[in-house]
């Protein structure tokens, strides 16, 4: 049966970005330090054109964040800076011609845009009508395979709030934020989680929880 999987970076502090973030600086101040365990490894540089890089514990983790993925959600955030009204359809998210989805993505958002379809398979649809609407229709398209809430922190809150969330992956860098925009910031103790296991490597710890329902 598929699942509905939310993954993340997170601080020690439990922050997913740091504080004034921007088109210039999309994670905010320090917020970048939550990817570095990342952005060596041999399979993150291979999909994003380049050559080398080291093979570790983490190497699975990240080749797991998009395995039998059919679908993504996310927050308007994390698709990108501009607020308000759509002022044209110049900007189509932080990832240039060829996002990493490969999938349809569905952008939460609260104000109607044309869908963008982008190079590699990924088609970025604009869903103004709620969560739920947002997530029924990312099922639809992923069929039999699981759908993932992407991010950023405010679509992972709600979606856990809201008990919709199967399983829930943070990376755990050793890095303290102060401020920010926090993960876990008003979800309520009505969440709860089963830890599936914990991953050690270089620069990071992989959680990996089921949402108990």
């Amino acid at each position: 049966m598929s699942k509905v999987r939310a993954n993340t970076a997170i601080s020690l502090d439990g922050y997913v970005a740091g504080s004034n973030q921007g088109k210039e600086n999309p994670l905010g101040e320090g917020g970048e330090q939550l990817h570095e365990w990342m952005f060596t490894l041999k399979a993150w540089r291979e999909s994003h054109g380049e050559e080398g890089g080291d093979v570790n514990p983490s190497t699975e983790a990240v080749e797991q964040m998009h395995a039998n993925i059919g679908a993504f959600v996310m927050g308007r955030n994390m698709f990108g800076p501009i607020r308000g009204e759509w002022e044209d359809d110049s900007w189509k998210g932080w990832w240039g011609d060829d996002p990493p989805y490969h999938a349809p993505v569905f952008v939460l958002t609260h104000h109607e845009r044309e869908p963008v379809a982008m190079e590699g398979g990924t088609t970025f649809y604009f869903v103004t009508d709620g969560i739920e609407s947002a997530l029924e229709q990312a099922r639809r398209a992923a069929g039999d395979q699981d759908v993932l809430v992407a991010g950023g922190a405010s679509a992972i809150r709600q979606y856990l709030a809201a008990g919709l969330v199967d399983e829930l992956h943070l990376h755990l860098a050793p890095v303290v934020l102060g401020d920010g925009e926090r993960l876990l910031e008003g979800v309520g103790s009505d969440v709860k989680l089963e830890q599936l296991r914990a991953v050690e490597a270089p620069g990071v710890a992989h959680l990996y929880y089921r949402v108990v329902k």
